[in-house]
């Protein structure tokens, strides 16, 4: 059962019953993968024979892939309750080595459909049996150039699981085996210093309470600066011999390539962000002013620049105000975000052991399900808002599209997140007309756009580097890390900022850095859904059904297509310019509103 089953929280857990009752039914569903896998397994060297048994290997590849992705849910969902619990642990691991083993096995589909003469495959992706597998067959002979030969192929898969020990060595030692001991709050309790109340601290408006916070935190990744930089270091190589594997010109180009996104949006991304600058400089310049501060330093970013507007947000209030604030989606939205909260897809508190961050998760034959690590700020509530926007998106996609195409890419699964959050701002600044209210809203925007665009921006452009670097041939030391980190941040932050040395650090506690360009899907993702939000709340009829044909799309198109279907082109950099354009007007309103 459930291990949360039967206890008391001050707020809701999720429930995961319905996607498995108790231990041995998973049990039973884990013992049926591997024949599965094996029924695919019967059609090898049958491909070519016709178009059925084509359209018969690919569904019993998905059958094989459904059945898999629900025992994995259902594992990781229960390990991230307490990353401390051996036995959740476990099954995680007999998953992920399962499918390391199977993928090994099913390593000559990709390369027999490959071998398909390209004559019959013409006539193969025309005949009515294929229909439905035309679009990811065309995908699929896009990848023809880098795909290797069977052994090759299935000498990767079984070893999959052993080039992922990087990944999983940071997050145990990230989640689970650092501890940050206590701190003294801004009323002189001693408290302890977690990764969900670190951002917390943050936003005190103490800068002595902040300061201790961002020490603390940085002595402790400080003592394990050499394992985090051999960890990244182990994960970016994976991603660079991949690389070259594939025969791809670099780790960036085989990372876009399953979105079919240029390498020019990336950098275009970065190009965009360096020639705005000067506006974020004049961000930093003005909170500097209000701050009453001759320069500012690292720990100074995320307090409210009103601080008699800072208050606690209980979670039902959290829940109220995003009701509201989605509102323009239309009544069928309203009702299927109610199943969030009846159907209990969401596990509120921090606790000792749960992973860290937030996030949504869920597979096709599961609710979309919502870790938060909820503590009542109010970028608790906008990661509320942000969180369903994930899982509204799944919902969607999984009601609409069949199992083969529900899945879709996270380039866009950002863009549905944060239009929430700009449409929950929206509410908030609707909402008030009190100058100091409405003044802390356009702070809390343009913290937003800071941290969603510019920060992770920047994130992109170290990413980049430390590829580029590894690459080249360079080892990633902890010092090299350190100094180009530093270097990058200062650009950022411009001359408004004097850096603590220790922000040199940040890069040993980003888990996104593992997830081979990933980051620069939260800056494009922002950009499109300031333009978004706009298109909703215009009341548009017309626009809004576009934005829920984007919604229950899934990757039944290139992301790119999808996303000039539901009115944003970002192919271009133009919208990333729009979205830099709405950042200087915001910190423009900003300083009127704190003059008043």
């Amino acid at each position: 059962m459930n291990d949360n089953a039967g206890k008391k929280w001050n707020e809701p857990v999720w429930d995961l019953n319905p996607l498995y009752p108790d231990i041995a039914t998973w049990e039973r569903d884990f013992e049926k993968i591997r024949p599965l896998a094996e029924a695919f397994l019967s059609y090898r060297g049958r491909l070519a024979e016709s178009p059925a048994v084509l359209r018969d290997a690919i569904a019993a590849l998905d059958e094989f892939e459904r059945l898999g992705e629900k025992v994995y849910t259902f594992a990781h969902l229960r390990s991230d309750e307490n990353t401390a619990d051996n036995a959740n642990r476990a099954r995680v691991d007999r998953v992920e080595m399962l499918f390391a083993s199977l993928s090994g096995t099913s390593a000559w589909f990709e390369p027999e459909v490959m071998a398909i003469p390209d004559e019959t495959m013409r006539d193969f992706l025309e005949a009515p049996e294929l229909a439905l597998y035309r679009r990811s067959l065309i995908e699929l002979l896009r990848e023809k150039p880098h795909t290797l030969s069977e052994p090759e192929e299935r000498l990767l898969g079984t070893l999959g699981d052993v080039l992922g020990t990087a990944d999983k060595a940071f997050e145990m030692l990230n989640d689970a085996d650092l501890d940050f001991g206590r701190i003294r709050d801004d009323r002189g309790r001693s408290v302890p210093l977690t990764h969900g109340s670190y951002r917390m601290f943050l936003e005190s408006p103490d800068r002595a309470t902040r300061q201790r916070a961002f020490r603390k935190l940085y002595r402790c990744y400080r003592q394990f600066r050499n394992t985090f930089s051999t960890t990244l270091d182990g994960a970016v190589k994976r991603h660079v011999v991949g690389a070259k594997i594939r025969r791809y010109p670099s780790a960036l180009a085989q990372a876009l390539a399953p979105d079919n996104v240029p390498e020019e949006v990336y950098r275009n991304l970065i190009e965009a962000v360096h020639s705005r600058l000067g506006g974020f400089y004049d961000y930093m310049k003005l909170r500097r002013e209000v701050m009453g501060l001759d320069r500012l330093d690292m720990f100074d970013m995320y307090n409210p620049l009103v601080a008699g507007c800072r208050r606690e947000y209980p979670f039902p209030e959290a829940v109220k105000l995003v009701r509201a604030a989605l509102a323009p989606l239309g009544k069928e939205y309203a009702e299927t975000l109610e199943l969030a909260f009846q159907q209990r897809w969401i596990d509120v508190p921090e606790r000792k052991g749960k992973r860290s961050g937030a996030y949504s998760s869920g597979c096709f034959d599961s609710y979309p399900y919502l870790l938060l690590n909820y503590n009542r700020t109010l970028n608790d509530v906008f990661t509320l808002a942000h969180e369903l926007g994930h899982s509204m998106h799944s919902y969607y996609s999984n009601h609409n599209q069949p199992y083969h195409y529900a899945g879709y890419s996270i380039f866009v699964a950002e863009v549905a997140s944060t239009t929430n959050e700009m449409l929950l701002f929206e509410h908030f600044l609707r909402e008030s007309q009190d100058s100091e209210v409405r003044a802390f809203l356009l702070g809390h925007l343009a913290d937003e756009i800071r941290g969603t665009i510019f920060r992770q921006t920047m994130f992109a452009e170290f990413e980049l580097l430390i590829h580029e670097l590894a690459a080249a041939g360079t080892p990633l030391s902890a010092d090299l890390l350190n100094e180009k980190y530093y270097e990058l941040n200062k650009l950022y932050y411009g001359p408004e900022v004097d850096p603590d040395p220790a922000i040199a650090l940040e890069w040993a506690r980003i888990p996104h850095f593992y997830y081979n360009f990933y980051v620069y899907k939260y800056a494009t993702g922002m950009s499109a859904a300031i333009q978004l939000s706009k298109n909703l709340l215009s009341g548009d009829a017309a626009k809004r059904e576009a934005y829920f044909g984007f919604l229950k799309a899934g990757d039944s198109k290139d992301v790119l297509d999808i996303m000039k279907d539901a009115g944003v082109d970002l192919s271009t950099p133009a919208p990333v310019y729009a979205a830099l354009d709405h950042f200087e007007n915001t910190v423009a309103q900003l300083r009127v509103e704190l003059k008043k």
